[in-house]
């Protein structure tokens, strides 16, 4: 042993002799159940000396040698713990273990202090004999390994709650985008002027064109888009460069690029140019458009834009409660259109539950959050303005007109014998006008003894003018002369002249062949029409398919504000063309019909037309060519039909002749029979007074304005006792 060695061993063996006792290091006072257990006394310095170096060199040699004390066997195990061998059991001896499952602590006594100055004297770096480090070194070592996975758990928690915080935000947060304006109100071009009219965008999309433009400091607006947004009745003639608006007694008329105008006879000007055009296109005024239309507008910037109402009424409202965005669709990640005021009002146009569709009053269509606003409150909204007021000639009684289809002159001479057999009836319109070529001249087999025969008679003549079976008989011919003013007024013009030379009570306008293209055109010359039938004293009623999506160009609406009286034919529900058999005149054809007119006309001037005919069909299956060769909707039909009309009682004598029994169709109130021969099928469907009753029925309980007949000579004279007991 080296100096260092003794030194120590002198230390030592000094404190054993003053302390007496020696404890092992790391043991407690007492452990449980064994009393005395774990500390020894000796007599003198040697034997401490031999068991402390004893002690070490187990301790550095061998770190799992075992030693025998008080009868005991212990050990020193790797990991720094020593253990008892024997006894109850091995005992680990780490301060805070347990013993038999028994917890040891306790601070360590004057023998333990020693023994760890010792342990501390030896080895370098702080490391005990056999590679072991202090025991409180260790602890401190594992605590700080168990701070810093703490520490990186929390730091991983933090960036995994950011990035989490930020796709939230991100996915469900309220966007700052603003929205492109310039596209939502679909402007293009540098006096390219926005248009809102009655809480809805307008767009070029809507009309094929710029829907208006700021010249001049002035808003313009496009012909197209007034008409359908704003004031149908104004009328632009492309040919003549001429823009129409008629009045109960006349037009306005506006040339273009003129301060100055014509009202009915009267002459006036304003202080700004009423119509320009791009090519064929028009732009109108809008301060000139309000003289004639019950509207308010406003104008804004950023962009340009103007804000058009001419609805009127009840309306949905609501105030902000605070300052908000109303975005351009529902949602919070939609662009924002516009910023909103606390206390600002808006137009509540739907309730989306917690988005509503809002217009604001500067003319920004949008949503905002339903918890922005305040209750929803309905208010009436109105303007002061004198609508024109178009009168009509009523005839103080129910109508019970028949059609006289006159072809040539020499059937007018057959007037009283085509009236004889009659009861009844309170007019007869002889078609008598018709249009003879595309300039707007006509043919007239007006008669004035034939209407000196009618008179006697006590009926009124309202000669028919018709669109075909006369000089033209096309869509494009018609289209050609209503287009044009000019041919328009000629065609007027000579209509009126004929109806006061013959004596004529009034005009029966039959036009047939209008196009959906030809449509505005055809309803100006009603309109021209009816103000000349007017002042003239000439009753003007105008004949009409049954309404379907297909005729909604013949404008029912205006027919009803212009027309003394509108007449539904409702009759032609199967024709000669028709792929398929079928009735003329259904019962549900013709209560529908009565339905769909009474929607844009008043019932007191409503008539409705019935048949005095029927079509006998014959149906025959198609041959694998005529299959083959059928091309759009007829392909889709197996039998190849033909159809020839007939009056009421030629219908009796086909059924007689045939030896067959009609039955009565309870859903189309008809009489209905069928037979084969010739190699095919008959099919009919009659008309009678039975079938006639059924629509009678339908005129009277809706209170019509009356009846009509299409035609004379085709009716069995037993329906005017019928008629009578229906009409007058």
């Amino acid at each position: 042993m080296d100096e260092r060695g003794n030194r120590e061993n002198d230390f030592l063996n000094q404190r054993t002799r003053q302390q007496g006792t020696v404890r092992r290091p790391g043991s407690s006072d007492q452990r449980p159940g064994s009393s005395g257990t774990g500390e020894y006394r000796i007599s003198g310095s040697r034997e401490t000396t031999q068991h402390d170096e004893s002690w070490r060199g187990m301790s550095s040699r061998n770190p799992s040698a075992s030693y025998t004390q008080d009868g005991k066997e212990w050990s020193r195990v790797n990991a720094g713990n020593r253990q008892r061998i024997g006894g109850t059991g091995t005992e680990p001896m780490r301060n805070g273990s347990t013993n038999s499952g028994s917890s040891r602590s306790g601070s360590a006594n004057a023998g333990g202090n020693r023994s760890r100055n010792v342990s501390r004297s030896r080895g370098s770096a702080g490391a005990q004999p056999g590679g072991q480090r202090p025991k409180r070194r260790s602890s401190r070592a594992r605590r700080r390994r168990r701070n810093l996975l703490i520490r990186m758990f929390l730091l991983i928690a933090v960036i995994v709650g950011i990035a989490g915080g930020v796709f939230i935000w991100q996915r469900y947060g309220p966007s700052k985008e603003k929205a492109d304006l310039e596209q939502y109100y679909g402007l293009t071009g540098e006096d390219s002027l926005a248009l809102v009219v009655n809480d809805q965008v307008i767009k070029g999309e809507d009309s094929g064109h710029v829907v208006g433009k700021m010249i001049d400091g002035e808003p313009y607006i496009e012909y197209s888009v007034v008409r359908k947004f704003i004031n149908e009745r104004f009328y632009w003639d492309p040919n003549e460069s001429v823009m129409l608006y008629t009045l109960p007694n006349g037009n306005v008329s506006v040339t273009v690029g003129s301060k100055e105008y014509t009202e009915v006879t009267e002459k006036k000007s304003e202080d700004f140019i009423i119509l320009k055009t791009e090519g064929r296109t028009a732009y109108i005024a809008l301060p000139f458009i309000q003289q004639y239309t019950n509207l308010d507008y406003s104008v804004y910037k950023n962009p340009d834009r103007v804000v058009v109402t001419s609805d009127w009424g009840k309306i949905q409202t609501s105030v902000l409660k605070r300052d908000t965005e109303v975005r351009y669709q529902g949602g919070v990640k939609s662009p924002i259109l516009t910023e909103v005021r606390k206390a600002d009002k808006v137009t509540v146009l739907e309730d989306e539950d917690d988005w509503k569709k809002v217009a604001t009053a500067d003319g920004f269509i949008g949503y905002v959050k339903t918890n922005a606003l305040k209750k929803v409150v309905e208010e009436e909204t109105s303007r002061e303005f004198t609508e024109p007021e178009y009168t009509n000639i009523s005839m103080n009684q129910t109508i019970n007109m028949a059609w006289h289809n006159v072809d040539n002159a020499e059937a007018n001479s057959y007037v009283l014998e085509t009236i004889a057999g009659t009861k009844g009836l309170t007019t007869i319109a002889p078609t008598w006008f018709s249009i003879a070529d595309t300039n707007g001249n006509i043919n007239s087999l007006a008669s004035s003894d034939y209407v000196n025969y009618a008179h006697q008679s006590n009926l009124d003549v309202w000669a028919v003018l018709r669109d075909f079976h006369g000089g033209i008989n096309s869509y494009e011919e018609t289209y050609e002369v209503l287009s044009h003013t000019s041919k328009r007024e000629t065609l007027i013009n000579q209509v009126i002249a004929a109806a006061l030379q013959s004596g004529i009570d009034g005009i029966n306008l039959d036009f047939e062949l209008i196009s959906e293209e030809c449509g505005e055109h055809y309803i100006q010359f009603v309109r021209e029409l009816s103000v000349k039938c007017r002042q003239n004293g000439l009753v003007f009623s105008v004949d009409n398919y049954v309404p379907q999506p297909y005729n909604g160009h013949y404008s029912l609406e205006e027919q009803g504000i212009m027309a003394d009286y509108v007449v539904i034919m409702a009759y032609d529900e199967h024709t000669e063309g028709s792929y398929e058999a079928g009735s003329v005149a259904s019962y549900g054809y013709v209560e529908q019909g009565i339905k769909d007119a009474l929607k844009s006309v008043p019932k007191e001037k409503l008539v409705i037309g019935v048949p005095l005919y029927t079509r006998l069909w014959f149906e025959t299956p198609k041959t694998d060519a005529e299959m083959d060769a059928s091309e759009g909707e007829a392909a889709n039909y197996a039998n190849k039909v033909t159809s020839t009309a007939m009056g009421m009682d030629e219908a009796q004598q086909i059924l007689q002749s045939a030896g067959v029994q009609a039955e009565w169709n309870d859903t189309d109130k008809q009489y209905y029979a069928e037979w084969e021969a010739d190699g095919g099928v008959y099919k009919i469907w009659l008309e009678d007074t039975a079938s006639l009753e059924e629509k009678l029925k339908l005129i009277k309980s809706n209170q019509l304005a009356g009846v009509a007949e299409w035609k004379l000579g085709w009716e069995n004279s037993s329906i005017w006792d019928l008629i009578l007991q229906y009409v007058n």
